[in-house]
């Protein structure tokens, strides 16, 4: 399997010049690559946009379709009407033209013949055009396709601008992604968020226990000059220390509890046993509902685990949920999967879910049931 990409505004030639920088040890230049024209009908031109993310390849494969314009009348003199088909010119490694096309002549009746590339005729005046030396290729067309001979084209294969389609290998792509996020010290979304969140807090206590554990010091300082006073030593100190926590776990949880309870609190925190019963026992009356949950709001709080279990991320992305309810409205609506691609909305939002790296591709066969 592959993970393919779109790149705008970009040519089958500059992508090979840019390939060792672009793709890095994913890249083989010594390779030997080849070139095919692919023929299919025009309506499933968006199944063989993400063709190579349903094929295992070893090499990145570069594929860009071209429209005839003012030369599709070269190809009606020839029996094809340009109008029913789409024209794919796909350059890969020689190692991978098997595993690209097998299937599909195995499984799909695909056809196999030659077809040589041929500059368009000075005579036609188009604007911008180039001489280039005829190219001859491989043709992969889907039987519904008529066979031609002659392609013409106002550049060379290789300077045909637009939309180029880049499948790259998924291991070795996921790999190459994984060391460039190194690089740029970045990860993915997910991670980061939880981490901070736990790990802050303990690196936090560490630098800051020296500071604290000084001004915890000197209140125990004096709390033992006090202590000293009355003549109970041990018992206050342990006595005041741990009514304080509970106090502020109290606060924390019931922000809605009067005043008048927390002065009452305050007083009584001297007591051992009294701010543990007196707590529970003073919101009891008025809300027994609230009762019930506060005892849960303070395990909760004591509990730190719990508390980023109990608020899990969603699993599915925004493109992701709108991907799969475009497609559910489609076969709702009784449209076959062949035609959902002709919905003028499918175009931006299937670009949209490969700039997210969405397996666009396959959420549609995991929800159609197609084969590609």
């Amino acid at each position: 399997m592959g993970v393919t990409a779109m790149i705008p505004d970009a040519t089958i030639g500059q992508l090979l010049t840019e390939a060792s920088s672009r793709w890095g040890v994913i890249w083989d230049p010594a390779a030997s690559r080849t070139r095919v024209l692919m023929m299919m009908p025009r309506k499933e031109r968006k199944l063989y946009e993400m063709h190579g993310d349903m094929v295992e390849h070893g090499q990145p494969v570069i594929s860009i379709f071209h429209r005839p314009r003012a030369e599709a009348t070269l190809l009606q003199e020839q029996g094809l009407d340009p109008r029913l088909a789409s024209f794919l010119f796909v350059d890969l490694a020689s190692s991978d033209l098997g595993s690209w096309l097998q299937h599909l002549v195995t499984r799909e009746g695909w056809l196999r013949s030659t077809v040589e590339v041929h500059p368009v005729p000075f005579s036609m005046g188009l604007p911008n055009q180039r001489r280039f030396e005829i190219e001859r290729l491989l043709l992969f067309r889907h039987p519904d396709i008529p066979d031609i001979e002659r392609y013409h084209l106002p550049f060379s294969v290789a300077s045909l601008a637009g939309k180029c389609f880049v499948s790259l290998p998924a291991r070795q792509a996921a790999e190459h992604a994984r060391q460039q996020a190194e690089v740029l010290g970045v990860g993915r979304l997910e991670r980061p968020a939880p981490e901070p969140a736990v790990d802050v807090p303990a690196p936090e206590p560490e630098p800051a226990s020296e500071p604290e554990s000084r001004a915890d010091e000197a209140p125990t300082s004096e709390a033992r000059s006090l202590a000293e006073g009355p003549g109970d030593e041990p018992v206050p100190l342990p006595q005041v220390a741990e009514p304080d926590r509970p106090e502020t776990l109290l606060e924390n949880v019931n922000r809605r509890v009067d005043e008048a309870i927390e002065e009452m609190v305050a007083v009584e925190t001297e007591a051992v046993a009294v701010p543990t019963v007196d707590t529970t026992s003073i919101p009891a009356p008025p809300l027994p509902e609230d009762n019930s949950q506060e005892p849960e709001g303070v395990a909760d709080v004591d509990d730190a685990p719990p508390v980023p279990a109990a608020t899990p991320e969603p699993e599915m992305s925004l493109i992701e949920a709108e991907f799969r309810a475009l497609i559910q409205e489609l076969m709702d609506a009784g449209v076959e999967p062949g035609d959902m691609m002709d919905d003028p909305r499918w175009e931006d939002l299937n670009e949209r879910a490969v700039a997210a790296e969405l397996n666009a591709w396959g959420l549609f066969v995991e929800m159609t049931g197609q084969q590609g």
